[in-house]
């Protein structure tokens, strides 16, 4: 169980854009320092042995925990080096074991992970800068409109920018296939037990999706206002979504994700006088934990206040 969020065990699963084409990315505990990421993909997909560590090659993610856990990991239809970029992102995140641990030891791993996770963080955010990529991290819990934000920004700004996605669940590619239809290349991330994405995941689906120079990458997080807040993955900006139809009082409930956000969507308000919410309480709400959160109010639905949030990631690009 990872001690920062109480997540589980579980297997990560990567998928391409082609049916035949996955990462499996096992959440087994395993000992990271005895794997290489392999450099070319063979008829055995087999993780390559390595006798001694290899030197620290800048961009690489490398990984070195102190626990031992079995690893799967799965490479079908894709050549990482044929578009001649290459990140050894390791073997996966690490999470251990709770049970019989001291709460400093637990604390310690915390830290160890947290730490981890921001080097990989670092290394996403100096890709994204050297290719110009708008990398915008989607964050909400489940049920405020996401995806149909999401679909509907894709169709109405695919002709004037280049735009992929990188789709984070629980379980399906029902998101990754409703994006699909958009006609953006987009890469799904199954987390299994896993409540978030980590920038981990997110390097390896970077070499799978390798967006365009100057682009626009959407990342849409497991729906979860908790456990994204604390893992930095990269981007560019945190984007809160919250519906009308959720409480008013959410940025009080969730305030690390809220803090974290530089944005935060408003969506749904088409329903405004078919529900019990008060607007201007959730945006004081919100700034009382972020005084500088920028606030748009839109309906996805509709298409109100959309040219808002346009004008907001356009400004970004610029």
């Amino acid at each position: 169980m990872c001690t920062v969020c109480g997540c589980g065990e579980g297997e990560t699963r990567i998928e391409g854009q082609d049916a035949g084409h996955e990462h499996t990315h096992g959440h087994h505990h395993h000992h990271h320092g005895d794997h290489l990421h392999p450099r070319d993909h063979d008829d055995e997909h087999l993780p390559v042995q390595a006798e001694q560590e290899p030197e620290h090659v800048p961009g690489r993610h490398d990984h070195v925990h102190d626990h031992d856990h079995e690893h799967s990991h799965v490479h079908e239809g894709h050549d990482h080096n044929a578009h001649g970029h290459h990140h050894d992102y390791g073997q996966g995140p690490a999470h251990a074991h709770a049970p019989g641990m001291s709460q400093s030891r637990m604390v310690q791993i915390e830290q160890d992970i947290l730490g981890k996770n921001n080097e990989y963080a670092a290394i996403n955010r100096q890709l994204f800068q050297d290719r110009q990529i708008l990398a915008l991290n989607l964050v909400s819990s489940p049920g405020s409109g996401k995806t149909t934000l999401l679909t509907r920004s894709i169709n109405d700004l695919k002709e004037e920018l280049p735009i992929s996605v990188i789709e984070g669940d629980q379980q399906t590619a029902n998101d990754a296939d409703r994006i699909r239809e958009t006609g953006v290349p987009a890469v799904q991330i199954n987390t299994g037990k896993g409540c978030h994405l980590d920038a981990h995941m997110i390097g390896h689906a970077m070499e799978t999706l390798q967006p365009e120079e100057a682009s626009l990458l959407f990342i849409e997080n497991v729906g979860n206002l908790v456990c994204p807040a604390a893992f930095d993955l990269g981007e560019a900006h945190k984007v809160a979504i919250l519906s009308v139809t959720e409480g008013e009082d959410k940025p009080l409930k969730y305030p690390d994700m809220f803090h974290a956000a530089n944005l935060m969507i408003l969506n749904k308000i088409d329903l405004l006088p078919y529900v019990d919410f008060d607007v201007e309480k959730c945006i004081s709400y919100a700034r009382r934990v972020n005084p500088d959160i920028e606030v748009i109010q839109l309906s996805a639905r509709s298409g109100e206040g959309m040219d808002g949030w346009y004008a907001w990631i356009q400004s970004r690009m610029a």
